[in-house]
């Protein structure tokens, strides 16, 4: 069973960057999609990013342009660039890896705050 492990997580300034990496600790990581999904307090969990086996990728409406949802096989490591942030992107971040397309197997979460 693959348990991916999030990091990067932090408090950021309006404007500012961050990048969350989502380590997997299995040997199959590349036979997985990738979501990547935030939740803050009193809203439902969201979509954000997504990339397929093959590379491709998805983004929700309200980070496209300024997100970015990379992975690195070979590290066994996925990433989310995230850039132009607003204090409406703070909520945690959960890494899951997806198996035909279906969320499966799901990180601890990383905290990213957005804030003056």
């Amino acid at each position: 069973q693959v348990q991916p492990v999030e990091s990067g997580g932090g408090l950021v300034q309006p404007g500012g960057s961050l990048r969350l990496s989502c380590a997997a600790s299995g040997f199959s990581f590349s036979r997985y999609g990738m979501n990547w999904y935030r939740q803050a307090p009193g809203k439902e969990r969201e979509l954000v990013a997504s990339i397929t086996t093959s590379g491709g990728t998805n983004y929700a409406d309200s980070v496209k342009g300024r997100f970015t949802i990379s992975r690195d096989n070979a590290k066994f490591t996925g990433y989310l660039q995230m850039n132009s942030l607003k204090p409406e992107d703070t909520a945690v971040y959960h890494c899951n890896l997806a198996i035909n397309g279906r969320p499966r197997y799901w990180g601890q979460g990383t905290q990213v705050t957005v804030s003056s």
